[in-house]
């Protein structure tokens, strides 16, 4: 339609044969005035075994929503999840190419950048020399989005086309808007059913989505991929008083199979659980996967969200960035999160020299958009810190991993007496010592010229009541603490334990570090 000022032609082939079909869309795209659009052939096969192949020569690609795998079936898309890595890279750098054409024609921001840096999309004929284009950071995008109100000079969309607005909470400066278009929207659904499917879930599954609905993109990531697998949902939300004791009650009656949130939050249920008298096994629960913070990722921390609920414990999560942010996601093995490469593509750099690093290695995530025409970010520096490997996953995928998860951030580790230290690992000191409760704090204070570390640390009910009788078990766990501190952190570290319940506790991300230097 619209022929006279530009318009869209489909011509639609079906082909049936060796028992699966595929559909065939080819468009081609007539140019409005003034906008250079080209012609482009769009290509999905629901056939997981040839899917790839055909689906990797469309950009933006185009899901079939109808389609699901067997319900036997591991694997989303068995061949694009088990290919020989070398194969896929040849993918991902097609996917590049069109992602980084598009960005450079409809985003001043990128062009602007790209041509200062004396790069054209065309310069990119390896992962090598995408390796050398700039990267792109938090300071920069709110920065342009200041200059260009709200969403910058990289949104890439008329602004109708957007269909979804969040953003961060703006606690420490002016909020960055997270404009997502309706197109992006389902890749982002399809991307995340794929993820939670290799987590275990399968339709019939009911999801207790126990997180904020608000600006906070993670909650309505999981529930968009959960809708779009076939799950029964329950987004129950959070935040609002007295709504930890609802939900107890929901679940009991509910019997969800699933659960998300953050996994403080899950360790506060389950507290909550046992002050009213029930078990938080007693929820049936079988699969929890947590964004937010680390502590899914934390070995320690796992295991006691495991025993606690009887469930396996999952970790997810990049950036709100660069949603679609379950391309970090663990499988039903638990081995570490995956980088779903073919998704969003995953480079670990080092934070001095800004060169990949090996695997084994210790470095930041650098994340690129492979299927995004709204704000595409493309090297996004992330902050956080991370290492990788490319050894096998029990469950088949060949997509690097994170085997530590994301365990800290550049500007969450804090320097005491010479020693790097990140929250998360005294967080698996304090979770895999007897006796420790449910929460925590970190004071940094600074007396005369040296840097002191304390830690308070509630005591577990249990050694409240044993205490009563055999006062001395405190003095015994405050030491066991600081010397496993010590050992693993490499500094004196002060315990003060706390009676139970007395630190305050969140329903959203967990904020332990104190620095009153």
């Amino acid at each position: 339609g619209g022929l006279g000022g530009g318009g869209v032609v489909w011509f639609i082939f079906k082909w049936v044969g060796m028992g699966a079909s595929a559909i065939f869309f080819l468009a081609l795209t007539l140019p409005y005035p003034h906008t250079p659009t080209p012609l482009y052939l769009s290509i999905y096969l629901p056939t997981s075994t040839l899917s790839y192949s055909f689906m990797s020569m469309n950009w933006p690609p185009i899901y079939d929503e109808t389609y699901l795998p067997e319900l036997h079936q591991k694997y989303w898309f068995p061949r694009e999840e088990t290919m020989d890595p070398e194969e896929r890279e040849k993918i991902i750098l097609k996917k590049l190419q069109a992602q980084i054409t598009y960005a450079y024609q409809h985003a001043p921001f990128y062009r602007k950048k790209w041509d200062e840096a004396g790069l054209q999309p065309g310069d990119i004929k390896t992962l090598e020399d995408f390796h050398k284009m700039p990267l792109v950071t938090k300071q920069e995008i709110r920065k342009d989005q200041m200059e260009h109100p709200p969403f910058g000079s990289y949104l890439c969309i008329p602004r109708e086309q957007v269909l979804r607005i969040h953003g961060t909470s703006g606690t420490t400066g002016k909020p960055t808007a997270f404009a997502i278009g309706r197109d992006d929207w389902r890749r982002i659904a399809n991307a995340h059913a794929r993820v939670m499917w290799g987590m275990g879930l399968r339709p019939g599954d009911t999801v207790f989505i126990g997180s904020f609905f608000s600006l906070y993109l993670g909650s309505w990531g999981a529930l968009v991929g959960a809708e779009r697998l076939g799950l029964t949902c329950f987004p129950f939300g959070a935040g609002v008083p007295g709504q930890t004791e609802r939900g107890i009650e929901w679940m009991r009656d509910i019997k969800p199979t699933a659960f998300y949130g953050t996994p403080s939050y899950a360790l506060y249920i389950a507290e909550k659980t046992r002050e009213a008298g029930y078990d938080p096994r007693d929820f049936g629960l079988k699969i929890m996967f947590f964004s937010g913070e680390p502590g899914a990722g934390i070995p320690s921390t796992k295991k006691l969200i495991e025993e606690t609920y009887g469930a396996i414990c999952i970790d997810t999560g990049s950036t709100a960035e660069m949603t679609p942010w379950m391309s970090n996601g663990e499988c039903a093995d638990r081995q570490g999160m995956h980088l779903w490469q073919d998704i969003v593509y995953t480079e670990l750099i080092d934070p001095d020299t800004r060169q990949v690093v090996p695997y084994g290695k210790e470095g930041v995530p650098v994340y690129t958009h492979l299927e995004r025409t709204s704000q595409p970010m493309i090297r996004f520096w992330s902050g956080d810190l991370s290492t990788w490997t490319q050894e096998p996953c029990s469950c088949g995928r060949t997509y690097p991993r994170l085997p530590k998860g994301i365990y800290g951030r550049i500007d969450d580790m804090f320097i005491v007496r010479g020693e790097n230290i990140y929250p998360s690992a005294i967080e698996d000191v304090l979770r895999a010592t007897e006796g420790f409760g449910e929460e925590f704090r970190i004071l940094i204070t600074r007396e005369r010229t040296m840097d002191e570390l304390t830690v308070q640390a509630e005591y577990s009910p249990r050694f409240q009541k044993e205490a009563k009788d055999n006062p001395h078990i405190l003095e015994r766990l405050r030491e066991t603490l600081e010397t496993r501190l010590r050992v693993r952190l490499g500094v004196r570290t002060r315990v003060e334990l706390i009676e139970p319940g007395k630190l305050e506790r969140t329903q959203f991300k967990a904020r332990r570090v104190i620095d009153k230097r």
